[in-house]
């Protein structure tokens, strides 16, 4: 009888016991929420705070997900887990780089602790690093240093004549000319000071003349650079822009008037090629104004891509068929090119339309 009477005292004993800790929970407490690295230098590399924690709860702890708000800041943590009285970590890394200035990041930790989610924060500021040369002129030509390798007008009217500039450092011990090679009609380059002194700085100016073009959408030009007179033109810079018309001195009534485009469609799915097969749609555009459309250009975002006017010029009412082939050799996955199509259609002069789908391998 008193074994029995034992047993049972055992084995309330173990449900109780059970029971409790069923119904424990881990409690998660920092030591601080928040960290203030106060000044850090730009160059001087990541920054690193360790947030200590202890499980104050009677389970274990088990940190699941720590995601910090920005890609500059890297949260490592404790992933085994953290028995009850036991501590663990949260280690925050902030990258300075190219961040200069005060930062505010947060830190979200999830847990199955009893208050499942806890935010901390990081904060201080960088101090931007001192340029240097290479940092403010980082295209290297040998014989000369530039700020870039490529000037964008980015949108200029067809009348319009606009000049920027490069920056130029002679890396050299001698006095460094400038010439240029392949300079189209519509550009004019030219060197300030015409000779830039050892260690010395200057500037190109290139002029962008639009009328000179006689061309409408997107466009660019290589120039290649020849340096104290030797002819070797291996060095080059891109410029580009988009040239547009003018339409700001039209009237209401011209506008009212004016030629108006329309196509069936703007999308051409190809759905799926094989690689190396080509694909062909015709879209139809029509002209819903009342005067004549004229099709300045049409280009495409890739050289697989062709389309051709049956006419580049519409009678108000009529239409032209406009075949576009796609080729698909050498491409693989999903395809999104794009045609742009520039008209005289004062209010969509820009047209854009679409050919996508998807090339696979052959069997």
């Amino acid at each position: 009888m008193k074994a029995l009477l034992v047993i049972a005292i055992l084995i309330t004993s173990s449900l109780f016991v059970k029971n409790s800790q069923a119904q424990g929970t881990a409690q998660l407490k920092f030591e601080q929420m928040d960290h203030n690295f106060g000044v850090i230098k730009e160059e001087g590399g990541p920054a690193n705070f360790n947030f200590q924690f202890t499980n104050t709860g009677n389970v274990p702890l088990i940190i699941q997900h720590v995601e910090a708000s920005c890609g500059c800041t890297t949260p490592e943590w404790s992933k085994e887990p953290i028995l009850p009285g036991k501590g663990g970590f949260i280690n925050v890394s902030y990258n300075p780089e190219q961040r200069p200035g005060v930062f505010n990041k947060s830190i979200t930790v999830t847990s199955n602790a009893a208050k499942g989610i806890i935010v901390l924060t990081i904060s201080g500021e960088v101090t931007p690093k001192t340029l240097l040369t290479n940092d403010l002129y980082p295209i290297d030509f040998g014989a000369a240093r530039l700020s870039a390798d490529e000037l964008s007008f980015v949108r200029i009217k067809d009348h319009e004549v606009s000049s920027d500039t490069l920056k130029v450092f002679n890396p050299g011990t001698s006095p460094l000319t400038i010439n240029f090679k392949i300079i189209p009609p519509h550009l004019n380059l030219k060197t300030i000071p015409s000779t830039i002194a050892p260690k010395g700085k200057g500037v190109i100016i290139v002029t962008f003349n639009a009328a000179k073009k006689q061309e409408y959408g997107f466009m660019t030009n290589r120039i290649y650079l020849g340096f104290n007179q030797k002819e070797q033109y291996k060095d080059a810079i891109k410029v580009s822009a988009t040239i547009e018309e003018d339409f700001s001195k039209l009237s209401d009534e011209e506008i009212a008037n004016a030629p108006r485009i329309e196509l069936n469609c703007k999308i051409f799915d190809f759905k799926e090629l094989a690689e190396g097969e080509s694909a062909s749609y015709t879209f139809i555009l029509s002209n819903k104004g009342k005067k004549p459309l004229i099709i300045r250009s049409i280009t495409a975002s890739c050289g697989c891509t062709t389309a051709k006017p049956s006419s580049n010029v519409l009678a108000p009412g009529s239409t032209t068929d406009l075949k576009v082939t796609f080729d698909s050799q050498g491409k693989l996955g999903i395809q999104n090119k794009v045609l742009t199509v520039i008209t005289n259609d004062p209010e969509h002069s820009t047209t854009l339309l679409h050919v996508i789908g998807t090339v696979k391998s052959k069997p």
